[in-house]
């Protein structure tokens, strides 16, 4: 009998301990997890000779292959090394062009490089690519209801794992991020829990591959906040001249309340990643009668990040079209697009239709092709181009496509329409993309290093996706308001900065053909201009024009000529239009605007 009471006794405290143990167990998963991957992009010497009229390239080790072609000097090195697209300068010190790489989103990449001939009449440069880098930030935290939460977010592709915050339970090394608290069929990730040093290993299937999160106090996973942890309180300060152009000056100089426009970096400072809905804001900069008076950065970034700029970077085709035709290139929006891009024909589909889009056409995403990002379907849809792999030049691909409607009779988002108009642009021009963008929009408003996108067969994407540092970005917006001139240089012509940025398509039901909940849906309202979408923005009872360029994630450049202002935000909200949409009236409008106060 004795034995059997303590048998049972022992039973029952098991059982009383064991919720208490299990919840000990899992309360030691508190805290900060990291995975940090960076892939290495080969670097280093690049070194170009010539010798009897041949040319020599060497990269690191490897010896390159070489060809002129009409004064272009193309490099190409073995095993995926990378590539050399340039020209020699007039006095043949330098040789300025491209390195390409391979990037991060199945894109090359091409990024400004010069070499300088040295004593021994060698060109060399040294090559510092973009090396991709995938990084995953957990933190697990009870909520104030005692459950517990795991939130995971990644800078680079808002990655989330299924969710903004998932339960987590642990059950011995096993740990699971769940959908739904104690519901088995909610498991969305199954994690082992690896002690010394203490890791979370799991499979992120978004990646298809198995990382470890390592346990790292807060100060040790900077990206995951605002700003470092245990950080001083943010204080408004001038912005830094450094000699790329811009003058700065304090905001209170210009017009602006500083204590209520500090406060809009207070905000994003102090904000709290792991809520469910954050605003994952990297770069917050603002401009005022021609000066820069702020220049703020967050979660990681610095004023030398070059960010993606997604869809924001399809209005560099109309700023690069304002500048060809400033410079007497015989082009304009109405010429004709089937006739510059001439030597790509036949084109699949023919059509009389077809031969009527012009540029102002794809500019406005109204060409009638059958071309639709937000289609599946879509066989013109950015996605599907480029995951086939049938055809590499992918103007080509968007001249083959058929019509679905007459030119300008539909609106429908059309990322390859745009990339088009770089194929028109480099038939007009005879230029490649990129040296185009240098030569017309980069150099002259003294940019600093940016990288391009390219397509399969090596010509420069127009589509999106360029990568900028923020202050580069917000000189357009700069030159804009100031007539089409950056510091006392002409870049496009007053007249086109009017007509580009004017409203030309409105995007609602009758445009669209979608329904109202659709369209809500789908788009942001307001007009198409040539690759500027244009808003009206109230604040105050008060309506002031914005025209802008946006891209996925909360990439916005915002000018607004009545007040001399533009504003450039950046932002790692991708695919989340739902929060990223709203920055244009909340922050652009509600804060920024709102502290003018002459």
């Amino acid at each position: 009998m004795r034995q059997q009471l303590a048998t049972l006794a022992l039973l029952a405290f098991a059982l009383c301990a064991t919720p208490a143990v299990a919840q000990e167990t899992a309360d030691a998963l508190q805290g900060y997890w990291v995975s940090d991957v960076t892939t290495p992009r080969p670097r280093g010497d690049l070194v170009v000779t010539q010798d009897s009229h041949a040319w020599r390239a060497r990269f690191g080790d490897a010896a390159g292959d070489a060809s002129l072609n009409a004064g272009e000097l193309r490099l190409r090195f073995p095993r995926g090394l990378g590539a050399f697209r340039g020209a020699l300068s007039r006095d043949r010190r330098r040789l300025d062009g491209f390195w390409i790489q391979d990037g991060d989103q199945g894109q090359p990449l091409a990024m400004p490089l010069s070499l300088h001939r040295d004593k021994h009449g060698a060109w060399r440069a040294t090559v510092a690519p973009l090396d991709p880098r995938f990084t995953l930030y957990l933190r697990i935290f009870r909520r104030d209801d005692g459950v517990l939460i795991g939130a995971f977010r990644n800078p680079q592709r808002n990655t989330r794992g299924g969710g903004s915050r998932l339960f987590v339970e642990r059950e011995g090394a096993t740990v699971r991020f769940l959908e739904n608290k104690d519901g088995l069929s909610g498991i969305i990730h199954q994690a082992t829990f690896i002690p010394a040093p203490d890791r979370i290993r799991m499979l992120w299937r978004e990646t298809g591959e198995t990382i470890d999160l390592v346990r790292q106090p807060p100060e040790k996973a900077p990206g995951y906040f605002p700003r470092p942890s245990g950080a001083p309180p943010y204080l408004y300060t001038r912005p830094q001249e450094t000699g790329d152009g811009w003058r700065t000056a304090r905001a209170g100089s210009v017009g602006f309340d500083e204590t209520a426009l500090a406060g809009v970096a207070q905000h994003i400072a102090a904000s709290d990643p792991a809520v469910r809905q954050p605003a994952l804001i990297h770069s917050l900069l603002v401009a005022r009668r021609g000066r820069l008076v702020l220049d703020e950065y967050f979660f990681g970034h610095d004023g030398n990040t070059l960010h993606d700029l997604r869809s924001a970077g399809k209005t560099f085709a109309s700023v690069m079209l304002g500048a060809a035709m400033q410079s007497g290139v015989a082009i304009s929006p109405d010429t004709s697009v089937a006739s510059l891009m001439h030597s790509r024909a036949p084109f699949a589909n023919p059509s009389p239709a077809k031969d009527r889009i012009t540029l102002a056409h794809l500019m406005t995403h109204a060409s009638g092709l059958a071309c639709n990002d937000n289609d599946e379907a879509s066989p013109g849809g950015e996605d599907t181009m480029q995951s086939q792999t049938a055809q590499p030049d992918w103007w080509k691909y968007t001249l083959d496509l058929p019509m679905q409607n007459e030119p300008g009779a539909r609106y429908a988002y059309c990322s390859g329409g745009m990339n088009l108009v770089g194929g028109a642009l480099t038939a007009a021009t005879g230029a490649w993309l990129p040296a185009l963008f240098d030569r017309t929009v980069a150099r002259p408003l003294q940019f600093g290093p940016y990288a391009w996108n390219l397509a399969p067969d090596g010509e420069g994407y127009l589509g999106g996706g360029s990568r900028l540092r923020p202050r580069d970005l917000l000189k357009i917006g700069q030159m804009y308001l100031d007539g089409g001139v950056w510091r006392g240089r002409r870049i496009v012509s007053k007249a086109w900065v009017a007509r580009s940025t004017a409203p030309i398509v409105t995007i609602n039901e009758q445009t669209t053909g979608l329904d109202t909940e659709t369209l809500h849906n789908t788009y942001f309202g307001g007009a198409d201009g040539y690759a500027w979408h244009t808003f009206d923005v109230t604040v105050g009872g008060r309506t002031y024009r914005e025209y802008e360029a946006a891209g996925n994630g909360g990439q916005i450049l915002a000018v607004v000529p009545e007040l001399e202002l533009a504003v450039v935000l950046t932002g790692g909200n991708y695919n989340q239009g739902f929060i990223w949409g709203r920055w244009r009236d909340e922050i652009v409008g509600g804060a920024i605007i709102a502290a003018i106060r002459d």
